[in-house]
This record gives structure tokens, sequence and C-alpha cells, in this order.
């Protein structure tokens, strides 16, 4: 059904919450925020960082922007490899592309860090396209990112392309570029999350995706 397929990156291919949460910690520390709910942080995985500053942490445009800087202090030291593959993610990407699948990332995390996570865990010999945010393109959204890996992947029709991925802001993205999208369970979105979002079915594991996907399920 599909030849062409996106993946996001955290909460898809990753789980990359305990690096994002300890960045978000150091940032918070260095502007002597104490009281706050630990348990809330993992909000702060999947969304823009300029957003998700604005709207957990009350910041302003001006201070969020300057906050993202201060957590890249402590994410590219070292949070962006506090991190693991989901189980059967390698797996699938291997059978993907022995199936002959085109396969690319579409993700709001800098393109850099991006492509440091994959090489990091041997993930980028699968990909033939790897799309993210430039370091200072904060502003931009899901759907040009995912615009971005379409137009490098040049589908014939975009029937064959479709994107996977844990939260609605992926589902969203995708459906603004005439795309389905596909949503998993093991990440850091709910079922009703991405089903209300418009997803066109959800995934417990990577081995139940990846069945789907190669029509052997």
């Amino acid at each position: 059904m599909y030849k062409y397929i996106l993946f996001d990156l955290d909460g898809t291919l990753t789980e990359s919450a305990p690096g994002i949460i300890n960045s978000i910690k150091y940032t918070y520390r260095h502007y002597g925020i104490e009281n706050y709910d630990e348990a809330e942080l993992s909000r702060f995985v999947g969304p823009p960082l300029i957003e998700s500053f604005m709207k957990f942490a009350g910041f302003s445009e001006s201070r969020a922007r300057e906050a993202v800087d201060v957590y890249r202090e402590y994410f590219r030291e070292k949070g962006m490899f506090e991190n693991s593959v989901y189980p059967g993610v390698r797996e699938c990407l291997q059978r993907l592309k022995d199936k002959g699948f085109a396969l690319a990332v579409a993700t709001s995390k800098p393109e850099p860090f991006c492509l440091k996570i994959l090489e990091h865990f041997s993930l980028l010999k699968f990909f033939d396209v790897v799309k993210g945010i430039p370091l200072d393109g904060e502003d931009m959204t899901k759907s040009e990112v995912v615009s971005a890996a379409l137009h490098a992947l040049s589908p014939e029709n975009l029937s064959e392309a479709v994107m996977v991925g844990d939260r609605d802001y992926d589902v969203i993205g995708a459906k603004e570029n005439g795309l389905e999208c596909l949503g998993v369970l093991y990440g850091y979105g709910s079922r009703d999350e991405l089903l209300q979002a418009g997803a066109i079915g959800v995934f417990e594991t990577a081995e139940d995706l990846c069945n789907f996907l190669t029509g052997e399920a």
C-alpha cells in the first residue's frame, strides 16, 4: 500500500524522555525554578520547545527563546544520549529496508542533533532522508518539516506515503501535507489523542506496525 514511510523521532524511534527531562531540569535550575511537579515534565516531550516553555513554565516568548539556548547547553553534551531505541524498532527498520521501502525521519528536533542521535544508535543507515529543524528554526512547524521530507523523497503519489508518529502533532503535520498518519502507543501520546487528531490506525508495538506496513499482519 505504501512505498514511502516518514517517521517521527522522539517517542517513535527512540525513548528520549530521560534526556529531554534532564535538560528541562537543568534549564529550570538556571532560572531558579524549584517548585514544579516532576511528573509534569514529560509534557515537554514532543511539542516545540518555545511553545512548551511558554505554556508549561509561563515564560514570555523572549524568555522562552533564551531558555532554549540554556536547554541545549545540557542537551548537546549529555541529554541527547540519555536515550534508547524502542524494542523492535531496529528490526522493523531492517525489514522495511529489505523490502524496498524508502524511509525518512521528520522531526521537530534540530537536524544536527537528530543526525547525531541516529548515528549514535546505528539507525542512520536505514534512512534515505533525514529532516529536522535548523538550530535557529524553533518557529518551524511539524507540517513544514514533513513537507521538507516529502519534497526530498519525491513520491509519485501522496497516497504512496505515510507518516508514523506518537503525538497529535505528527498526525496534524501529516494531514496538512495530504498524508495519512499511523500512530504508535509505546511513545508519549495516547490512543484517544492520536485517533481524535485523525490517525487512521494505532499500534501497540513496533512489530505490529511493521507487520501492517509490510502486509504481514
